[in-house]
């Protein structure tokens, strides 16, 4: 039952996911949320995001940013990435996944979600068929609704790692 909820892989950051190897596997389409995954949560895209988006970029990944935010908030970001976006995305609704993949010429064999947080991000990214990459929260502070469900993720993340484990996966 859980099983919905697990993430392909899980990693210390988005910074550090190995995006060439993804290319080399024939992904082409990266979706991103961004509090907490790219930045801290309201934070503009700093040098680090910029790199991260010229890099993709340069390797040939369409990028698309998928947000629950309001378009000031994910426009504020994009502006320094330039990127396709998609503000008040309303996930885990599969709508938006389906439509960042078409903004971005790309399928669900061929795209990528990358997210901090199970309940929305890749529980949302798992139910519209894509590969999924949950990374650790960049920053602790969170509004309050999101503290609350980052408790109930541990819960997840304990039997997600036994199910690892029991199937020699790590």
């Amino acid at each position: 039952m859980l099983q919905r909820f697990y993430p392909g892989q899980y990693l210390e950051s988005s910074y550090l996911v190995p995006y060439e190897e993804l290319y080399g596997q024939g992904y082409r389409g990266l979706i991103f949320d961004i509090d907490n995954t790219l930045v801290p949560h309201g934070a503009p895209a700093d040098e680090q995001a910029v790199r991260l988006f010229e890099r993709l970029k340069g390797i040939g990944f369409a990028c698309c940013l998928l947000s629950n935010n309001k378009e000031p908030r994910v426009k504020m970001f994009n502006d320094a990435v330039r990127v396709q976006y998609i503000f008040n995305a309303h996930k885990p609704s599969v709508a938006n996944y389906q439509k960042a993949m078409e903004l971005m010429g790309t399928d669900a064999d061929t795209t990528v979600f990358i997210g901090d947080q199970i309940f929305t991000d890749v529980y949302g990214a798992n139910r519209a068929g894509l590969r999924t990459i949950l990374v650790k929260p960049i920053h602790p502070k969170e509004e309050i609704q999101i503290v609350l469900k980052r408790r109930l993720e541990w819960i997840v993340l304990f039997f997600y790692r036994r199910y690892l484990k029991k199937n020699g996966k790590k």
